[in-house]
């Protein structure tokens, strides 16, 4: 059991790393202030919560980028998951464009907590158990400020 765990764990790191900080045939910026508009995504495990934002935020985010962000608390601990009001992600039915997706679980196949976009900033989530998948999508047309959030662990 803890192999198929262990194995788990290694498929979703490859996973995160080939999301990669950006899509192909985008190019690398060079400067260190804008190489850190470029990268996107994380995998975090900070024992006192964190933050994390959207590309550019506040400012516009850049197009066409995906962004997998996985957050992990320690054994017996959850995770609750909350979004900044200055929150805009261009809206759509059903969120088909532009949107944030949150996953009850390390992973893409994990069951699904929602999917946001538009003006109003997501309910604050709380996972079921230590991990949260949190996937930010930016198709090619119509960008907006994103979102920053911040979360925090609780007891089971």
């Amino acid at each position: 059991m803890l192999a198929k765990l262990f194995m788990k764990v290694v498929a979703s790191l490859i996973i995160l790393h080939l999301s990669g900080a950006t899509k192909k045939g985008t190019e690398k910026q060079t400067t260190s202030e804008t190489q850190k508009s470029v990268q996107c995504g994380t995998w975090t495990k900070h024992a006192e919560g964190g933050i994390f934002t959207s590309p550019n935020y506040p400012s516009k985010y850049p197009p066409d980028r995906e962004c997998i962000y996985i957050i992990e608390a320690a054994p017996r601990q959850c995770i609750e998951l909350y979004f900044d009001e200055k929150y805009s992600i261009e809206p759509s039915w059903e969120c088909k464009f532009d949107h944030i997706e949150v996953r009850d679980g390390p992973f893409g196949f994990s069951p699904i907590i929602g999917r946001f976009c538009g003006q109003q900033n997501p309910p604050v989530i709380k996972s079921s158990g230590r991990f949260l998948w949190i996937k930010f999508f930016a198709d090619g047309e119509l960008e907006s400020m994103g979102f920053s959030a911040r979360y925090n662990f609780t007891p089971e």
